[in-house]
């Protein structure tokens, strides 16, 4: 492992600390707005200004037409994946506790990133499917079994 890679790890370590604190903020801001597109528009916008703020002030172009048409189609849907993600939060995750909704989330994202990974789809590098990926797929379904019956 790289020198830098404890400085990448930590960095990452923190955004899931981070992100873990969404969920009941978001349920929270459902909650209280009763309404989860209103929500969601809520959630997003900040989002989008500091985004916006950031690209602003980074100074960088803005891209051509021609580039954008050469991006695959299924690229621009990230962010409606996102969105259906936030969505079911602001839903269920009083419903099923924090902990529980985290784990299912992780772990259903973690075993579809490894078919993602198998095949390559999107375009990334392929990493073969193999027995240890496997277990660990399966004592993430046995964690998160744990977490939600006790």
């Amino acid at each position: 492992m790289q020198s830098n890679s404890f400085w990448l790890f930590a960095i990452i370590v923190l955004a899931g600390i981070i992100e873990a604190c969404g969920p009941p903020m978001n349920a929270s801001l459902f909650k209280h707005l009763q309404n989860p597109w209103i929500a969601g528009l809520v959630c997003f916008l900040p989002v989008l200004v500091i985004l916006l703020i950031i690209f602003l002030f980074s100074g960088s172009p803005l891209p051509s037409f021609t580039l954008l048409q050469r991006i695959p189609w299924w690229a621009y849907l990230g962010g409606i994946a996102c969105c259906i993600a936030i969505v079911l939060t602001f839903v269920y995750v009083d419903k099923v506790g924090v902990g529980t909704f985290a784990g299912l989330i992780i772990t259903s994202n973690l075993i579809m990133s490894v078919v993602i990974d198998k095949y390559g789809w999107f375009g990334t590098e392929i990493h073969p499917l193999s027995i240890p990926r496997l277990i660990g797929a399966c004592l993430m379904i046995a964690g998160i079994f744990l977490i939600s019956k006790y």
